[in-house]
């Protein structure tokens, strides 16, 4: 990534950001042309080519700063000094809301980058988003300790069920082409009581 993009004015780098969610949480990567983008961010294509060389590069730059942007909000936020689980998931949400606020298509693009089927791309998604994904890589920080949940109670099948129907949920929102940040986070905040009933000991 040239260095000539961190010397842009702020509005103008997140003009950039934010058209790129977009354009790639509608598309698949091969089929996201960086003219679309380039357009709605008010540049030139050859002049966002200046600043990445190719779409790969810029595709890459988006899931680095997106899962970065992500986790120093919520470490910003105290959201992992919380010490009950469904604590930390509601903080953790919030923060993803607000988010959302600033960069309307930021959890969509996320969502999209999980699940590209790009081979030239894959090795690198995972190398960058991987580590704030997945039971065994999140586990510690979201403090699993089977003390705070009910007895015999399969932890890693508790996560998995919670991450993919919030994954589920967000990509009905991606298929009607509407998330209301606002709705998102009501949703939400009933699917983790019902949740937190399910399956913790301090109902």
């Amino acid at each position: 990534m040239n260095e000539r993009f961190y010397q842009l004015p702020g509005d103008k780098r997140n003009s950039i950001i934010s058209s790129g969610f977009r354009v790639f949480s509608q598309y698949s990567y091969k089929n996201s042309p960086m003219s679309e983008i380039a357009a709605e961010a008010g540049i030139s294509k050859s002049l966002l080519f200046y600043y990445f060389k190719n779409k790969k590069e810029l595709y890459l730059f988006l899931c680095r700063y997106s899962s970065e942007l992500t986790e120093q909000e919520m470490i910003k936020q105290k959201c992992y000094e919380k010490e009950d689980f469904f604590d930390i998931f509601l903080s953790g949400l919030k923060v993803k809301v607000q988010l959302m606020k600033k960069y309307p298509d930021l959890s969509l693009f996320q969502l999209k980058a999980y699940y590209e089927k790009d081979r030239s791309l894959r090795p690198d998604i995972d190398r960058l988003i991987g580590k704030y994904s997945g039971y065994e890589n999140q586990s510690q920080m979201l403090k699993l300790n089977k003390d705070q949940f009910v007895e015999g109670l399969d932890l890693e099948m508790m996560y998995m069920d919670m991450f993919l129907a919030s994954q589920g949920y967000l990509w009905e929102k991606l298929q009607s082409d509407t998330i209301d940040p606002e709705q998102m986070e009501k949703d939400f905040i009933r699917m983790i009581g019902f949740w937190r009933q399910l399956y913790s000991r301090r109902k």
